[in-house]
């Protein structure tokens, strides 16, 4: 069975979730950082190693994670973080199961003819939900025993 890579599109997922769309009307860094946050949990707690990928500001790329955490990458100057996403979708494809979270149907289909798959933030959030249940029934369970 192949590795499982997740790419998460971080403005889209952040504009779509409420809580964190308030939060970056507030701070887009705690916005990021919450998201960061909550997607290392979701990694913790599911079969995928997760990137999110953000919207960079002047300079280069970079990747910005911690160990044993998710990959933040920020799209370098001039570069659009859909291009980065692309970028990662093609170099990765050919060897990993690659999915993509977006709301972006242009860069859902260029995933796909790359060899992965896309699936929405609403999917992704549902995910996160139902890995937090079953992650927390866990617990329940061994605190019974």
């Amino acid at each position: 069975m192949k590795q499982r890579l997740l790419i998460v599109d971080g403005h889209s997922m952040i504009f779509r979730w409420p809580e964190l769309s308030k939060m970056h009307g507030r701070s887009g860094a705690v916005a990021r950082a919450e998201l960061v946050k909550r997607l290392t949990n979701y990694q913790d707690n599911s079969t995928w190693t997760v990137v999110v990928v953000f919207d960079g500001r002047a300079g280069a790329a970079s990747d910005v994670s911690e160990p044993d955490g998710i990959h933040v990458f920020y799209s370098a100057a001039g570069q659009t973080a859909d291009s980065l996403i692309e970028r990662l979708a093609a170099k990765y494809a050919p060897e990993l199961d690659v999915t993509v979270a977006t709301d972006d149907n242009l860069e859902r289909t260029t995933v796909s003819s790359l060899g992965g798959s896309a699936m929405s933030i609403l999917q992704l959030l549902e995910d996160m939900d139902a890995a937090d249940r079953h992650m927390a029934e866990r617990i329940r369970q061994l605190k019974r025993h």
